[in-house]
């Protein structure tokens, strides 16, 4: 009896050693599925100093846009700011960059607690700007103040940037 006992406990062990384990690899995410776009445009009291700009096919009612403004350009690289950006004046004027979105599209706007026709041509004529989809849930495990780290945690590079046109 000894020896049958001994014998199915050798072949439950020889069972058990040819299981496989497979480690999974969670530094890999496969299914966030981002865009980047980027849009240069100009504000005047003809377009209400906003500019729509669509989204075709509208994104997903989870997907969260994150709009930075180009500031400007130091040593060759350029200074980006995470939207709403707020601009102080020495004569006590705010001017702010702003932007809400829905699904079908994201609208970028000027507002400031004076007079926007008195706003200079260099903050309102060819304003560049990075709009980014990205997942909700994406989201809140990225740094969103820098856009290159949330182009880094993406993995997006400057190519894969759609220019749009309007």
């Amino acid at each position: 009896m000894k020896k049958i006992t001994l014998l199915l406990v050798f072949i439950g062990m020889m069972t058990l050693q040819s299981c496989e384990v497979t480690e999974i690899n969670d530094t890999m995410d496969n299914d966030t599925i981002s865009e980047v776009f980027e849009v240069t445009t100009s504000f005047n009291p003809n377009n209400n100093y906003s500019r729509l700009v669509a989204f075709n096919p509208p994104i997903f009612s989870s997907d969260v846009v994150l709009v930075y403004h180009l500031y400007d350009t130091v040593n060759g690289e350029d200074v980006w700011r995470l939207m709403p950006q707020t601009y102080y004046f020495s004569d006590g004027g705010e001017l702010d960059y702003n932007f809400d979105y829905t699904r079908n599209n994201v609208n970028i706007f000027l507002s400031a607690n004076f007079s926007l026709n008195t706003l200079s041509s260099s903050w309102t004529q060819n304003q560049t700007f990075r709009i980014v989809i990205i997942p909700a849930n994406f989201a809140s495990t990225v740094n969103k103040n820098s856009i290159d780290a949330v182009m880094s945690a993406l993995n997006v590079n400057k190519s894969e940037i759609h220019k749009i046109n309007l």
